[in-house]
């Protein structure tokens, strides 16, 4: 770009229209395909593909370091989720396959606990939760238990003249009964989305896990895993050999006028925020994170424990360690690193987690992919640029297909 600018002034002591037809031709040279916003999943995994094609593409990115909310700091020797436990799963080998050949992933299992009033219970809802809640030993025992308490919901909704749950409580009710959610869904839930559950749609949780087995794994998928040596370094395989630059805000640098410097642009950002909100703000919950260091070697034993009464104002605490280290090898750090995590309402300046999916900004939403639909030359990719939630396999799947892969 500096030898265009060059050649170009250097034109300029010349005489004649020669300069008036070269000066439009020096301007529309670009040194990128891809101008890239945003070094999270979706942008760093378009970057490599793109530059297996041969594509030239330059990553920016507004904070100081890449990685978008997957970035872990290194605290204590551990590698501590700076912006909230990720755990990796899918039941799509290639993907799987794909994210191990940049970096190998290892065995970690998610099985969260729940903690209310004091009291542990297993997640997701299984066998050894019911036990737990009920002292019942059987899957027969279990189903019972559940089939006589959402007898007991559906009946009171009858009463009131409905048929269909009208919202979040009716449809747990309806699902799993008042036990399981008056101990570990409803003051939860509450404390996440900043509502009553009275007031939250009833597709929230309309697939409940719930299980007849004696089995705390939470997810169903065929792989699971966390990067050995922490998400940086699956960042570092996708973005390797790809021109980054960090600390740049894209809405107030040079490259917010992109056509300069890239033919295309791959806009991971907020989707109001890329149109100027113009047809307003869509609403986010957001969560802040109180970390600090306890010199334990072992402070809960589980990675993530979910606190599910409103009398603990943090939603979960998670103990980074057990992300990566299993058995005795919990105990050769002296230390440890705790997270607890507070869940609120998004307001400008803050970091968006989730969309809030609710009727307002559904439609919000729609007007600004409308508009979106009419640029060609950018892709909208990820959470903040589709409104929509992702966990991280489904984003680079997405990716993998849109270059046939």
């Amino acid at each position: 770009m500096a030898y265009n600018i060059l050649i170009y002034r250097v034109l300029r002591f010349l005489q004649g229209d020669f300069v008036v037809r070269i000066a439009p031709i020096l301007n529309d040279m670009k040194q990128y395909d891809y101008l890239i916003v945003g070094s999270g999943l979706f942008g760093a995994t378009f970057a490599y593909f793109a530059r297996l094609e041969g594509k030239r593409c330059l990553v920016i990115d507004k904070r100081q370091q890449v990685g978008g909310n997957v970035y872990c700091e290194n605290i204590e020797g551990i590698n501590v989720h700076k912006y909230g436990a990720h755990i990796f799963h899918t039941s799509n080998k290639k993907v799987w396959d794909f994210v191990n050949s940049l970096v190998e992933f290892n065995r970690y299992t998610n099985s969260p606990v729940a903690n209310f009033h004091g009291k542990l219970y297993n997640l997701p809802f299984n066998m050894n939760t019911f036990n737990e809640l009920w002292g019942v030993t059987t899957p027969e025992e279990a189903q019972a238990k559940i089939d006589e308490q959402k007898v007991e919901a559906v009946a009171k909704m009858k009463a009131d003249g409905v048929t269909e749950p009208r919202n979040l409580e009716e449809q747990a009710l309806t699902l799993i009964g008042k036990d399981v959610y008056e101990k570990l869904i409803k003051e939860y839930t509450e404390k996440q989305w900043g509502r009553k559950c009275t007031e939250l749609p009833a597709f929230i949780i309309k697939r409940l896990p719930v299980r007849l087995v004696f089995d705390n794994n939470y997810f169903n998928d065929s792989y699971q895993g966390i990067p050995i040596g922490g998400y940086n370094k699956l960042i570092e395989g996708l973005l390797q050999g790809v021109d980054t630059k960090t600390n740049v805000d894209f809405f107030n640098s040079e490259y917010h006028d992109w056509r300069k410097y890239a033919s295309k642009l791959v806009y991971t950002g907020q989707i109001d925020e890329f149109f100027d909100y113009k047809y307003g703000r869509l609403n986010w919950r957001t969560v802040s994170f109180k970390t600090r260091v306890e010199d334990t070697p072992n402070y809960q034993g589980n990675a993530v424990v979910n606190y599910t009464s409103h009398d603990v104002p943090y939603t979960r605490v998670i103990e980074h360690k057990h992300f990566e280290s299993f058995g005795a090898v919990v105990y050769a750090n002296p230390k440890t690193v705790i997270s607890e995590e507070y869940s609120t309402e998004w307001k400008p300046g803050m970091e968006p987690y989730y969309p809030i999916n609710d009727v307002h900004n559904n439609a919000l939403a729609d007007q600004y992919r409308a508009l979106a639909a009419q640029e060609p030359d950018v892709i909208f990719g990820g959470r903040l640029a589709e409104y929509k939630y992702y966990d991280m396999a489904p984003v680079i799947e997405k990716v993998m297909k849109m270059f046939g892969k």
